[in-house]
């Protein structure tokens, strides 16, 4: 990434340098400027602050900031001995939506693979039961699923099924189908409830997800209904740094 005088110069007036703005921002731009173009792609290694100084003619200062700030906003992925690196673009749900992972992630081209850990006919405990509105100690069917897209673990899928409701939930081959496309159609669908949250991983979810302990995911608690009976109850867990949700409602134009 070697750069002429010139072409430092332009940095300097592109970042806003002659009318008061940051020159950080001139070196956000300028990395921003090659992720969007294609020129550095996804895990692609980006000059480090030293470079930065070196190349550009800036202070540590402003180009620790630009990267700091870079990473912040998920642009960047920082690891602390080894580097800063482009980011992979985040997979996303619609978050008032049930939707089919495995629809939702052949819509990106990407490929959606299942990881069954648990699929067995359980006593409900108390919260399980209340949600499923049954007695504690009741049969409840559970399923613990890790949805990965083109291999990277995007999902916990962490559900209780009524019984009544999908008697043959425990004989399914959830690698083969999701769970959402079983119940769509043996309990379609009548109404559902969404809590959403952020939450720090549990140890167990940081070795299905891949993920360090201090990572944040998104976690929405759903449950479904079929007529009036409550059909599933799941908590579904994102790592926040591969995944968004997203929600659109009302008419909207481009004016």
């Amino acid at each position: 990434m070697k750069r002429s005088n010139e072409q430092t110069a332009q940095l300097k007036w592109d970042s806003g340098d002659n009318d008061g703005a940051p020159l950080y921002a001139g070196v956000k731009q300028m990395i921003l400027d090659r992720i969007q173009s294609g020129e550095w792609p996804p895990k692609h290694r980006v000059p480090s602050e030293n470079e930065l100084v070196a190349e550009l003619g800036v202070s540590k200062m402003t180009a620790n900031r630009a990267l700091r700030e870079l990473a912040s906003e998920g642009e960047l992925v920082r690891i602390q001995g080894v580097g800063s690196f482009v980011a992979e673009r985040k997979g996303y749900s619609e978050l008032f939506e049930v939707r089919n992972i495995a629809e939702e992630i052949d819509e990106r081209g990407h490929v959606h693979q299942a990881s069954v850990i648990v699929l067995a006919q359980e006593k409900a405990a108390p919260d399980v039961a209340d949600a499923l509105g049954l007695s504690i100690g009741a049969p409840v069917f559970h399923s613990l699923i890790v949805h990965s897209e083109n291999g990277v673990p995007v999902q916990i899928e962490d559900r209780f099924v009524n019984p009544e409701a999908a008697p043959g939930y425990l004989d399914q081959d959830f690698t083969k189908q999701t769970p959402n496309a079983y119940l769509t159609a043996e309990a379609p669908l009548s109404g559902s409830e969404h809590i959403v949250e952020a939450a720090m991983p549990q140890p167990w979810e940081c070795k299905l997800l891949v993920i360090l302990r201090t990572e944040p995911c998104l976690l929405i608690r759903r449950r479904t209904w079929s007529s009036k009976r409550v059909v599933s109850f799941a908590r579904l867990v994102y790592p926040g740094n591969r995944y968004r949700l997203e929600s659109r409602s009302g008419k909207t134009t481009d004016d």
